[in-house]
């Protein structure tokens, strides 16, 4: 774990989506058969005893990132907290780049990671206003979950590996409680989402269908995968959430982006 993987990780999918999901959500069936396709294509040489050449993997470009990359109601967002969360979002799209046989395109990737910063920065600078407070236990239980996905048996280890990184365990903390109060704003935002019958019959016949298209398995009964769709649509309403409030946010903030 290093400091631009925590420091991504912390950013949290439901920051970084605000600023790529849309041209997520259109490519996603794209990407999808693209993956499948290329699996396809690497499977049969090695069915016939030969080896697929991998392409080498892509090096991030951080030639020409300005020291301020981007001001958001007066506030700096550095050089180094861009840099971080780019290696961080490159390395994911260099690892699918390298599956679908894609190039990342740098200059979009550079632009979406410094609307995400900016986006990320509206949310905390939302909670200061809203005052929202993230307790020492609150905390603690975060570092403990980051601890467990990492691998590690504590929070306490989770905190050393960090520091051997050079980030100290009262920037860790801070970072933790910044994402702890952007997760009660989220859920200030939301609300008590629910999903409805009727919506989760919609969305199974969409995958459904998408599936039949692929030429894909054919998809177990409703019931079976009902918890599973029923996540994937409480997520997509708090994407939504997200997004319309930091769209909102963004129209009475003065930001400036130097990327």
């Amino acid at each position: 774990m290093t400091k631009k993987m925590l420091l991504s990780l912390l950013i949290g999918a439901s920051v970084m989506v605000t600023a790529a999901c849309g041209n997520a959500d259109e490519n996603t069936n794209e990407e999808e058969t693209a993956t499948e396709e290329q699996a396809t294509e690497e499977q049969a040489p090695e069915e016939n005893g030969e080896t697929a050449e991998q392409p080498e993997m892509p090096e991030p470009d951080l030639e020409g990132v300005p020291d301020v990359v981007a001001e958001v109601n007066g506030e700096e967002i550095k050089k180094e907290e861009f840099e971080n969360a780019y290696v961080g979002q490159f390395q994911q799209m260099a690892m699918q780049a390298q599956m679908s046989g894609q190039e990342v395109d740098q200059a979009q990737l550079k632009e979406q990671v410094a609307e995400s910063l900016v986006s990320q920065r509206l949310l905390i600078q939302e909670t200061e206003n809203r005052e929202i407070e993230a307790s020492e236990e609150e905390v603690n239980e975060t570092l403990t979950v980051l601890a467990e996905q990492n691998g590690m048996a504590s929070s306490d280890e989770f905190l050393a590996a960090l520091e051997e990184q050079d980030l100290s365990e009262e920037e860790v903390r801070e970072q933790v409680a910044s994402q702890v109060k952007v997760d009660k704003l989220i859920t200030e935002e939301t609300g008590d989402t629910e999903v409805s019958e009727e919506e989760l019959q919609t969305f199974y016949d969409q995958v459904k269908a998408q599936q039949e298209e692929m030429g894909g398995e054919e998809l177990p009964p409703l019931e079976d995968i009902k918890s599973e769709l029923e996540a994937q649509l409480l997520q997509q309403k708090e994407n939504e959430a997200v997004q319309a409030l930091v769209a909102e946010l963004r129209e009475g903030a003065e930001v400036t982006i130097n990327i």
